[in-house]
């Protein structure tokens, strides 16, 4: 329960991933979402494990808990680096982010 309890949109789960070589390091993400979001020594941010594992590897992904989701949308939409991206686990389609459809609106 809690933070292992995935997001979703339509009952399906949803996970979220950061393009680092878009990343401009703000740190907006990890004010709105600590628990998902982390800045690394290098400046980046990163997507955080339910565990508090960093995530450096490309691409990497981690699910979005539920309770987070409104911080986590926020994240992705007033990110200056357009960088950061949720999609569904099923099909990997992203839902929100800079190559989100725009008729999910």
């Amino acid at each position: 329960m809690g933070v292992q309890q995935e997001a979703g949109v339509g009952g399906e789960a949803l996970e979220v991933w950061i393009d680092q070589d878009l990343c401009t390091g703000d740190g907006i993400c990890a004010q709105y979402a600590p628990e998902v979001f982390e800045l690394d020594i290098d400046g980046l941010a990163y997507v955080k494990t339910p565990d508090d594992e960093l995530l450096q590897g490309k691409g990497a992904a981690t699910p979005v808990p539920l309770p987070l989701l409104t911080d986590v949308v926020d994240s992705a939409r007033e990110c200056p680096g357009d960088c950061i991206h949720v999609r569904r686990v099923s099909d990997r389609v992203e839902i929100y982010g800079p190559d989100a459809e725009p008729d999910d609106e």
